[in-house]
């Protein structure tokens, strides 16, 4: 009898314990899951177009939160996301802007669609369309095509260079940028693909590999570093390595990663540093913020001097 009471008990206690979960989930406001997700964000600048992101997810009963990707720098955690009457607002910090004011953002949700404005902390307001960001989910595991190499050894052919000032140049079988300047990209575009990098940076540089153009692994001086988002083996903002498996400033490293969807996985110096992990979004620095497209290999030649060698590609079939 005793055994019975106990167990009817502990039926009751879990039963209770459904009951409550889902009398919470009820309690959820339901048009608030009309704006989560996650949102690719194109900012048209004087007729120039720059690419940005945005999550929004709820927190608890009422409130929602997200992070959000500009032009530049790395995501930013949202706070609180304000949403009613299908107008969605919120404002962030200044991250690298020489100001005190908050970035802001308000866009109306019609037609699935955001539209709206940005403004800057610098006071600037420009016009933002955002559209849902794809899954990029793929039913199959992909079968490998042949690779094909990205640098000749000779000279730049198969390269464009984005901005003014490049320093670009091929020598001895090296591409490299041997001062600050402009930032390149492949003409050839890719979908899902594993690429081979061989690369170098002096003491306190930095570069980064963007993959399809929009996603930047990071490539740093991090030798004794703690294992962070920004540093060497990162998907730049968004996922730190596992472990910082760096070799000194100016000796050869080496990447090999893989791009399924948005699933990557990024061996550096021949230890598996990230495996199998989704990148929510676009990194800041990205070419566009089209995701269901394929895109360039892009280097960032910007952020000081930089060596490369034995870039190659294998595109999935």
């Amino acid at each position: 009898m005793k055994q019975r009471f106990i167990s009817f008990i502990k039926t009751s206690f879990l039963l209770s314990i459904v009951s409550l979960s889902f009398s919470t989930l009820a309690q959820v406001p339901a048009g608030h899951s009309v704006i989560e997700g996650r949102w690719d964000i194109t900012i048209t600048k004087r007729n120039v177009t720059t690419p940005a992101w945005l999550e929004v997810t709820h927190s608890g009963l009422k409130t929602l939160t997200g992070h959000f990707v500009g032009d530049g720098g790395s995501s930013r955690p949202i706070s609180k996301v304000n949403f009613a009457n299908n107008i969605i607002s919120f404002s962030i910090p200044p991250q690298w802007e020489n100001s005190e004011k908050d970035l802001m953002l308000e866009a109306e949700l019609k037609d699935d669609k955001l539209m709206g404005t940005l403004t800057t902390p610098l006071g600037e307001k420009f016009r933002i369309l955002g559209v849902r960001a794809p899954k990029l989910w793929r039913e199959k595991a992909p079968v490998w095509g042949t690779p094909i190499s990205l640098f000749n050894g000779k000279n730049m052919d198969g390269w464009q260079t984005l901005g003014p000032d490049n320093q670009w140049v091929a020598e001895n079988g090296i591409m490299k940028s041997p001062r600050t300047g402009a930032n390149i990209r492949t003409v050839q575009t890719f979908q899902d693909f594993k690429l081979h990098a061989e690369f170098r940076v002096p003491k306190e540089s930095n570069s980064g590999l963007y993959l399809r153009g929009r996603y930047e692994i990071q490539v740093a001086d991090s030798k004794g570093l703690e294992p962070a988002k920004d540093q060497l083996g990162a998907v730049y903002g968004f996922i730190a390595p596992l472990e910082n498996v760096a070799k000194e400033a100016g000796e050869w490293q080496t990447y090999d990663i893989e791009l399924v969807g948005r699933n990557i996985t990024v061996t550096l110096n021949g230890k598996t540093v990230i495996y199998k992990a989704e990148i929510p979004g676009i990194t800041g620095g990205a070419l566009d913020s089209n995701e269901g497209q394929a895109g360039p290999i892009m280097i960032q030649g910007d952020h000081g001097p930089v060596e490369y060698r034995n870039l190659v590609i294998t595109p999935a079939k």
